[in-house]
């Protein structure tokens, strides 16, 4: 159900669950609309875009919403849903049968097998049944703080021998999907939502939307750019929860994406400590290498993997990397308040 706030409710629930700051601009011929909701990736999501009318954006708005449902439903790994074979029926069906799914969700998993080996690892969309045992964990912490605590090491152990990204089976011919390890399972969530977003600009594009931003968590993405030409403004979350500086900069956005992966939105306490939900596969714990990295690329779901990939790497691994990339650019934010950019990310920092 589409959800209407005022300016200074929205730009809030972005800057808490989006990771990003929409900077507002002075319109243009066309009128300026936008419109959140949150019925989909567990998370906000902005629409934000230039129509003639109030009823032809919502109309456009309403479409998005209903595709963005759609990949939801299919990346899922909670939920089944009606006619639909989706994350979750593979992992139910591990060891036991191949599951026939979509051309759709064989193309996010072939992604996903491609960012592990282009990240040596640092990307795993196999290693769910670690991933589920810190999930159910941090639930616990959150829900009683004072009993909070960490997964047993030898559970995560246990747990990590049933990550073997090798054995998940994709038969594009048959259009089939088979874990051999009954007891692995898929976690997409560091592709999935990318993809969707990156899925979602293109429709937008190919049914005549060329001015919007989507925001959807730390994903944001713009098709084209403003009425006028010129870029849309997106902030730079500052992950330091204690200062009253919501952004620590402006990156001007035009038919690109920028995703954040951070330590300082979803995460749990135990013994003073806080624990994110990234979690590194070679070490089966979340990194301690820096609050924020942010990716810019054309592609949404290759930002989505790389930011996630960047924030499990030492900064200077991860910038030799970024910088070898042509088409890939990175801001880290460091545990000091440091800032450090690739050479082509086109930061303004705010001062």
């Amino acid at each position: 159900m589409k959800k209407t706030y005022s300016a200074g409710i929205l730009l809030l629930a972005v800057a808490l669950l989006a990771g990003i700051v929409l900077i507002q601009e002075r319109s243009s011929e066309l009128k300026r609309y936008e419109t959140t909701f949150f019925d989909s990736f567990d998370t906000v999501t902005v629409i934000t875009g230039y129509a003639e009318s109030q009823e032809a954006f919502e109309k456009q708005a309403g479409q998005l919403q209903e595709k963005l449902r759609y990949y939801h439903e299919l990346f899922d790994i909670y939920h089944s849903y009606d006619g639909i074979n989706n994350v979750k029926t593979i992992n139910d069906a591990a060891g036991k049968e191949d599951v026939k799914v979509n051309q759709e969700l064989i193309n996010m998993l072939k992604l996903g097998v491609d960012m592990y080996q282009k990240t040596d690892g640092k990307i795993n969309i196999a290693y769910g049944s670690v991933l589920s045992l810190w999930h159910e964990y941090r639930e616990q912490g959150l829900e009683e703080p004072e009993h909070a605590q960490l997964p047993p090491e030898n559970l995560r152990n246990e747990r990590g021998q049933h990550t073997d990204i090798s054995r998940l089976v994709i038969n594009e011919k048959d259009s089939t999907v088979f874990l051999e390890d009954g007891e692995m399972s898929l976690d997409v969530g560091s592709i999935g939502k990318g993809y969707a977003v990156q899925r979602l600009a293109e429709y937008a594009k190919e049914a005549g939307m060329e001015h919007l931003l989507l925001s959807v968590g730390g994903n944001v993405c713009a098709v084209g750019s403003k009425p006028d030409g010129t870029p849309w403004q997106v902030g730079i979350e500052n992950p330091d929860l204690e200062s009253d500086k919501s952004y620590v900069g402006i990156l001007e956005l035009s038919g690109k994406s920028v995703v954040t992966s951070g330590d300082y939105q979803r995460f749990y306490v135990v013994d003073g400590k806080r624990y994110c939900h990234i979690i590194d596969p070679d070490t089966g714990m979340p990194p301690e290498h820096f609050p924020l990295v942010s990716v810019l690329a054309e592609d949404s779901g290759l930002a989505d993997a790389w930011s996630t990939a960047l924030f499990n790497m030492e900064f200077q691994e991860g910038l030799a990397l970024v910088e070898s990339m042509p088409g890939l650019e990175a801001l880290w934010i460091l545990e000091d308040g440091g800032i450090r950019c690739s050479g082509g990310f086109g930061f303004h920092e705010e001062k």
